[in-house]
């Protein structure tokens, strides 16, 4: 008998069945990440190949982020009727193969289909793979694994974006993507063989009266909404920061070529520490005390970004990638906690303003690069952790169950 047999109440932290089922999710995370945000590093190589502007260029991220954001809640709701497993898997495999497709485009157009296709496979998976996190294992261990899942996420995302670079200098952007695809297809096979069966999955009903009836107790809830306003605004903010910081280190006294610039996304490695370490914080300092602590790390990193050398802006990404990726940990956990029946459809709307913002904001932040510079970025991003500030200060009001 499995380890996950051998449990009423889920995978326990240290069994067989729990170290490859946080394997495999971590797995999962890692791949949609590195290839989601394939493109974000060589955006100044597009708009040279292309000859766009740098905004215009900013769509071949927010393709793929936009696509996430509108089937997140389709496909979790397919997840909550029919499983969570296949849909995890054959969506990892197709945003392999798009991922391989938008490195032949021979426009922007299609580029920017190809990834908005790429995003459109993944959706099925970062909303089931919260929910089966939550489903499977046992309460004990999902902060720890929640932390694990969240931190593989940011290993992804600095790989993707570092690999995709590195290539780029030594090759071509064509190149760089191709080996992203190349890197899914080998991810997606791992998630494959490792995932374990889900044993305490229970089938939703999609009739929409009862279905409507679940969103409107999600909407009553005191702490959800919230929660997914700050899942939209902390999106935002990071895909702006990074999306634009690319495009100022470019250009003069900096000059960064493409490896340069993509090694700055080795920060990511600060978010999965930070990730993880507020997994382990949140039963000593409570979420309320992690989300508002974090924010203002955010707002401090942004801030600092507006030095002039260069080691100084490293310094305040890093900070700002701090915070973030432990608001985002610490948030992503929350909602799981108040979710209720309705997991899958809970995180599917929490990821679905996360994505939605990183969309919006990411791209809307191009109008501040071109009238105001960098001041004009920052502070339109301060703008909007300030109001993840607010919201802490408000979250610190209702119980955290």
């Amino acid at each position: 008998m499995s380890s996950a047999e051998s449990s009423p109440v889920g995978l326990e932290a240290g069994s067989a069945d729990f170290r490859r089922a946080n394997l495999a999710l971590a797995t999962g995370g890692f791949t949609c990440f590195s290839l989601l945000y394939g493109t974000q590093p060589v955006l100044p190589q597009l708009t040279h190949e292309f000859g766009i502007s740098p905004a215009t260029a900013s769509f071949s991220v927010a393709a793929g982020t936009l696509a996430m954001a509108l089937l997140l809640i389709p496909l979790s709701l397919i997840a909550d009727r029919y499983g969570r497993e296949r849909l995890m898997r054959w969506g990892l495999a197709g945003a392999a193969l798009f991922a391989c497709a938008s490195a032949l485009a021979p426009n922007f157009f299609l580029l920017v289909c190809c990834r908005a296709l790429l995003g459109a496979c993944i959706a099925g998976v970062p909303a089931a793979a919260m929910a089966y996190l939550g489903e499977e294992f046992a309460p004990n261990a999902r902060g720890r694994a929640m932390g694990l899942y969240i931190a593989a996420n940011a290993l992804g995302g600095m790989s993707g974006r570092f690999l995709a670079a590195l290539v780029t200098g030594w090759l071509d952007w064509r190149y760089g993507l191709a080996a992203l695809g190349l890197l899914g297809f080998a991810a997606a096979g791992l998630f494959w063989r490792l995932l374990p069966p889900a044993r305490h999955f229970k089938a939703r009903s999609l009739a929409p009266r009862l279905l409507l009836a679940d969103v409107g107790r999600i909407y009553k809830d005191p702490g959800l909404p919230w929660l997914f306003v700050t899942a939209f605004l902390i999106m935002g903010s990071f895909v702006g920061l990074y999306n634009y910081l690319g495009f100022r280190l470019s250009l003069a006294p900096y000059h960064l070529g493409p490896a340069a610039i993509g090694a700055i996304f080795l920060l990511y490695a600060v978010g999965s520490a930070s990730s993880a370490l507020a997994g382990h914080l949140v039963d000593c300092l409570g979420r309320h005390t992690i989300v508002l602590v974090m924010s203002l790390c955010m707002a401090l990193g942004i801030g600092i970004t507006l030095a002039s050398q260069l080691a100084v802006i490293i310094l305040g990404l890093a900070i700002f990638t701090f915070g973030y990726f432990a608001v985002h940990a610490v948030a992503s956990g929350w909602v799981g906690r108040r979710a209720g029946p309705r997991r899958g459809l809970v995180s599917a709307l929490y990821l679905s303003s996360y994505y939605l913002g990183g969309s919006v904001i990411g791209s809307a932040a191009g109008w501040p690069w071109i009238h105001g510079g960098w001041p004009g970025v920052v502070v339109t991003l301060l703008g909007c952790v300030t109001l993840v500030i607010a919201i802490a200060f408000y979250l610190r009001r209702i119980p955290e169950n």
